[in-house]
């Protein structure tokens, strides 16, 4: 069947939506469904699950113009 990926080792990337000056980072990944969010700054605290759906409208309601 399709590929399947260790959840516990996610392929973190800066958020596209993230500032450019090295600041506040916001790091996403894909595991499967859901799409988890962390801080880069301290990753150790955890992660937030949201399902696709649930990112967009977050990225949303935090999208500075």
């Amino acid at each position: 069947m399709g590929s399947s990926r260790n959840v516990t080792e996610p392929r973190w990337r800066k958020s596209s939506y993230s500032g450019n000056t090295g600041g506040d980072c916001v790091e996403v990944a894909e595991l499967g469904s859901v799409v988890a969010v962390r801080d880069s700054k301290d990753p150790g605290v955890g992660m937030l699950r949201l399902s696709p759906e649930a990112y967009a409208a977050f990225v949303g309601h935090v999208a500075v113009e």
